[in-house]
């Protein structure tokens, strides 16, 4: 019993121990392929229409879901809100703090979360079905660079892509705020406009736009990175999708805690 007990402790140990060794690992293999993915964006020539391809393809498949989620969330924080201010008598507060609630943090964030589910999967499923059926492997035979044609254009087009989705989904929320606090009292567009930006500040605009710029960097490149390290198999394909939405959407809290305490210290 003791023999058995000890050799479920060693066992233990064993797969704890194999679990950090691999996270350590991989994290060594992403700042590698980082660095790889970083140099071919400086390296001609240019992949233009790949990125323009990737761009429109990837931002069309997010923008309505955005949209929508944007529009909902500025309805609902509204609504939620509109109760509490009564209370205090700071109605007139209303589209100031659900402006800087969306621009600071919300927009950013839950946009950043729905292009992990969609872009940053179908990166990764994409590419991963590309080094199964050895579409990869041609292309270095070939003397194509992959990573130049197939990953730096994917990274450059979410980078401008998800900044410009956070956009429509602020402007989309407060179009849902000013529906909705109109449905307490009768607000003039100028009135609300006025109202809402008279809160918002350098210090409100330029890290939610810099953390934007980050979101959608990694989201890029962690899709590329689990798609292109990818295994034989058919069923890594969904492994590296599923891996990529994980990897991605705690990427994107990390970012967020770093730019929040940088911000409050400032």
């Amino acid at each position: 019993m003791k023999q058995l007990n000890l050799r479920q402790k060693l066992r233990v140990k064993e797969e704890t121990r194999n679990f950090y060794n691999g996270i350590f690992i991989d994290l060594g293999e992403l700042v590698i392929f980082t660095g790889n993915v970083v140099r071919q964006l400086f390296q001609p020539p240019f992949e233009h229409r790949e990125l323009v391809k990737q761009g429109f393809l990837l931002g069309n498949k997010s923008f309505a879901l955005v949209v929508v989620t944007g529009f909902i969330m500025g309805l609902v924080l509204t609504m939620q809100m509109n109760p509490i201010l009564s209370d205090f008598g700071a109605q007139t507060l209303l589209p100031g703090v659900i402006a800087v609630s969306m621009v600071r943090e919300l927009g950013p964030v839950i946009t950043g979360l729905i292009c992990a589910g969609k872009i940053s999967s179908g990166i990764g499923a994409e590419i991963a079905a590309m080094r199964v059926t050895e579409q990869i492997d041609a292309m270095e035979v070939s003397g194509t660079r992959p990573l130049s044609y197939v990953v730096a254009s994917r990274v450059m087009a979410t980078t401008i892509v998800v900044p410009v989705l956070v956009i429509f989904a602020d402007a989309f929320s407060l179009l849902g705020a000013f529906l909705a606090v109109n449905i307490f009292e009768d607000t003039s567009t100028t009135l609300f406009m006025n109202r809402a930006f008279s809160m918002l500040g350098f210090i409100d605009l330029f890290p939610a736009t810099l953390k934007t710029v980050l979101f959608g960097f990694f989201i890029g490149l962690i899709g590329s990175y689990k798609g292109y390290t990818a295994g034989r198999g058919t069923e890594s394909v969904g492994l590296s999708a599923n891996s990529a939405v994980v990897a991605s959407s705690l990427t994107i809290f990390v970012i967020d805690l770093i730019f929040v305490l940088i911000t409050s210290i400032l």
